[in-house]
């Protein structure tokens, strides 16, 4: 796959730092030559996954292609086959594939919550993203420097979520996690790196740790969203085992209900931070368990309790 230098000029971009890497993919700030315009450029990585990605020593919020924090979690690549899922490697081919279904959905989803695409580009064969550059910090840096959260933040995502899969434009992100969310010094919120899907060969990316049911619709959002409240109320995850044993089953007996059960038992909030406040409690609960608390429910029960603090 493709690596970039700095300095380098890409089609009229000129290469400025790298910014971060994931699983399957890099980027890069940029310049527009003529405009001076900063832009973000994506460009395929075949390192085969998170659990491939080379971790550094120690947590930090430096960048480089070398390694990454250990504290981030990138995403997996997911198949979904009629023997079961797996989780594996993607060839530069598939690669390749993906960041093109990425290109077309942000081609068409369009929201301020949503990183813009500015344009596509095909380098020696490999499809490029000119995205917008969102400048500010991950809520993974926010959470890793104990800087104040904000529930407005889970709420203004749960709109846009719901206003984008009702415009058809993005019927579910499907990686949402802390290193996929830029909080603007401003305070608003973008979400980064829809999961890439490749439609028919159902193969997708996602991090298992905040979709360990592998779901590919919006409760996986919702579900992901009730995990980062969790996760920033007590400093760690709710589950450690992911996937779900039986994740990606669209039907089950009671073997897979039992094991789910089992799987949802999880150390209440409260236990690990007893000013938890209840209702918040109540909130994480649904989004992570129930399955038909959707993201209508969610957003509901956020403004009431925002509106209640």
């Amino acid at each position: 796959m493709m690596k970039l230098a700095v300095g380098e000029i890409v089609q009229g971009y000129r290469i400025d730092r790298f910014l971060g890497r994931g699983g399957f993919a890099s980027v890069y700030l940029a310049q527009h030559e003529e405009t001076g315009e900063k832009v973000a450029i994506k460009v395929g990585q075949a390192s085969g996954g998170g659990r491939q990605v080379t971790r550094l020593l120690e947590v930090t919020s430096r960048r480089t292609p070398d390694g990454i924090s250990p504290d981030e979690l990138p995403a997996e690549g997911v198949f979904f086959e009629a023997q079961g899922v797996r989780i594996d490697l993607f060839d530069e081919q598939e690669i390749r594939q993906m960041l093109h279904a990425e290109g077309e959905l942000l081609a068409h989803a369009k929201h301020e919550n949503l990183v813009g695409l500015r344009e596509r580009l095909t380098i020696d064969g490999n499809p490029v993203l000119v995205m917008d550059y969102v400048r500010g910090k991950t809520l993974r840096e926010k959470i890793r420097s104990l800087e104040g959260i904000h529930l407005n933040w889970f709420l203004a995502l749960t709109r846009a979520l719901l206003a984008l899969k009702d415009q058809g434009a993005m019927s579910y992100h499907g990686d949402l996690k802390p290193e996929n969310i830029i909080v603007k010094p401003s305070g608003k919120v973008v979400m980064l790196d829809p999961a890439l899907r490749a439609g028919e060969q159902r193969v997708v990316t996602t991090t298992p740790h905040y979709n360990p049911l592998l779901l590919t619709d919006s409760k996986a959002d919702v579900m992901a969203i009730g995990i980062m409240i969790y996760e920033i109320l007590t400093g760690t995850l709710p589950f450690d085992d992911v996937p779900w044993e039986f994740a990606g089953q669209r039907s089950g007996g009671e073997t897979v209900r039992l094991s789910l059960s089992y799987f949802f038992s999880y150390c209440p909030p409260h236990t690990l931070n007893p000013k938890t406040p209840e209702e918040l409690e109540r909130i994480i609960y649904r989004a992570i368990t129930v399955p038909s608390y959707g993201l209508p429910e969610l957003k509901n029960d956020l403004e009431a309790f925002i509106a209640k603090a």
